[in-house]
């Protein structure tokens, strides 16, 4: 991907970006045709914006 996000900033934005691909995909899934794996997809999506958040509020604690 990119380069590493340091800067609370950064993180804040790399956070708000992520967010807003995820509405935009949940926002684009027909919930008639939406399959287990797109459901898992989302939750792995968010779980990775959860580590993120993770990973940048320890960040910001050893600082």
């Amino acid at each position: 991907m990119g380069k590493p996000v340091h800067d609370k900033n950064s993180q804040i934005t790399y956070l708000k970006e992520r967010l807003n691909i995820f509405m935009e995909v949940l926002d684009s899934m027909d919930p008639e045709m939406t399959e287990v794996e797109d459901v898992d997809r989302l939750l792995e999506m968010i779980d990775d914006i959860e580590m993120k958040c993770d990973q940048f509020s320890k960040r910001s604690e050893d600082n």
